[in-house]
């Protein structure tokens, strides 16, 4: 997710909207950025800039390294797990009308470093169903929650993440290129849905779509074995997927404006 422009709401506090600005840019920066940086990015004075990194390095939110460059400290992790539970249970309602209309598992799922988490579930009634747990973490260039999370990102920056971590084969239909990978994140940004066609597990198949407006890079799907979700299924899937997604985005964009 790319940082907000830096800016007060009205009758807001400046200097917090500066803090927070300037936690989402070490943020979008991969988690660590130096002084130098942060001004050339927020454009901020650096007597600014010194003075509000010194503030959250003394409560934790930030930590200078050796190096002398700045990244997110520990006290946001508490932060961070708490937000995600709450992401989590403001879906699950959407997610239980996709399992009644639809009858296969519903899941969300959120960018993690380099890697997919899963923040909630809803599963199926049948008793052969999908258990991928809240918590699990999962590959981002094999599973369908993996795939739609990489389309959201530019593509210089979802081609860096799956260079650092590798592409391994975890079946024999693994995307393990990166520029077949690439062909499919652009089919994804232009279709807005992607399918994991056992990539991840022989026999199961997947279909997630990326949900915009969401404070983090966030995805929901429906997955379930390839014999239930047949290609005609996953035709039937795709739109009530679609506007599941776009009501949980209107649903994230009210509530960051109250």
């Amino acid at each position: 997710m790319a940082p907000r422009t830096e800016e007060s709401a009205p009758g807001g506090v400046q200097s917090v909207a500066r803090a927070f600005y300037l936690l989402e840019l070490i943020t979008a920066a991969g988690g660590e950025m130096a002084i130098s940086e942060l001004a050339d990015r927020s454009g901020l004075p650096l007597p600014t800039i010194h003075r509000i990194i010194r503030t959250l390095t003394t409560l934790g939110y930030v930590l200078q390294q050796p190096s002398r460059r700045y990244t997110l400290g520990p006290r946001l992790i508490g932060l961070g797990d708490t937000a995600s539970r709450m992401l989590g249970a403001w879906a699950r309602p959407q997610l239980a009308d996709l399992v009644a209309t639809l009858g296969e598992t519903a899941n969300m799922a959120i960018l993690d470093g380099d890697r997919a988490v899963y923040i909630a579930q809803v599963p199926s009634k049948h008793s052969m169903r999908m258990f991928t747990e809240v918590g699990r973490r999962v590959d981002l260039h094999c599973t369908g929650v993996g795939k739609a999370l990489l389309a959201q990102l530019p593509p210089a920056t979802a081609l860096e993440i799956v260079r650092q971590t590798g592409m391994p084969a975890r079946t024999e239909h693994s995307i393990t290129d990166p520029d077949e990978l690439m062909e499919a994140l652009a089919q994804v940004r232009e279709r807005g849905y992607v399918i994991d066609d056992g990539e991840q597990e022989i026999g199961v198949r997947c279909v997630a779509v990326p949900v915009t407006g969401a404070p983090s890079l966030t995805t929901i799907s429906v997955s379930g074995p390839e014999t239930r979700l047949t290609p005609e299924v996953v035709e039937r899937v795709v739109p009530y997927l679609l506007d599941a997604a776009a009501g949980l985005g209107r649903k994230f964009g009210q509530s960051s404006r109250q």
